[in-house]
């Protein structure tokens, strides 16, 4: 009986623990390097946002393939309604960096090392809504710029 209280018990705190991580970050939060508002068709293509990576949470508690340290705020909202356009999150830097997005469906959407070390995240068919992008730093933080484009 011991036992299973006590696996109980751990099994409770492993979930709160990971429910306190995802709470970590704040998609409804201000994006700290601010963020647009475009439909399908936009110009200039593509859009140029510079940022610094990184911050102090580490992405790998949102699971799946989430990695890099990133900050509570997104670094930037990009709401976007859609056509019928792709549309592609790339993040070009000297640092190894990785993109980490939640989505308008309120998913979270991660890319590390797509082309070289920079992050690439694409939808074929991108949904209206807003897009709360993180740029996490693997290793030390570093400049880097954020493309969003409706080109492959």
């Amino acid at each position: 009986m011991r036992t299973v209280l006590l696996t109980c018990a751990i099994a409770a705190a492993m979930m709160a623990v990971a429910a306190t991580s995802a709470a970590a970050q704040d998609a409804s939060a201000a994006a700290t390097s601010g963020g647009m508002r475009a439909r399908a068709g936009f110009t200039p293509d593509p859009i140029r946002v510079n940022i610094y990576s990184g911050g102090s949470i580490d992405a790998s508690r949102l699971g799946g393939s989430c990695v890099g340290m990133i900050a509570s705020a997104p670094d930037y909202e990009f709401t976007y309604t859609a056509g019928s356009f792709p549309l592609s999150f790339r993040v070009q830097s000297q640092g190894d960096t990785s993109l980490i997005i939640n989505g308008p469906d309120g998913r979270w959407y991660c890319n590390d090392d797509a082309q070289g070390l920079n992050p690439i995240l694409t939808w074929g068919r991108p949904p209206s809504g807003s897009y709360d992008i993180w740029v996490g730093a693997v290793g030390e933080a570093a400049s880097a710029t954020l493309l969003i484009t409706e080109s492959n």
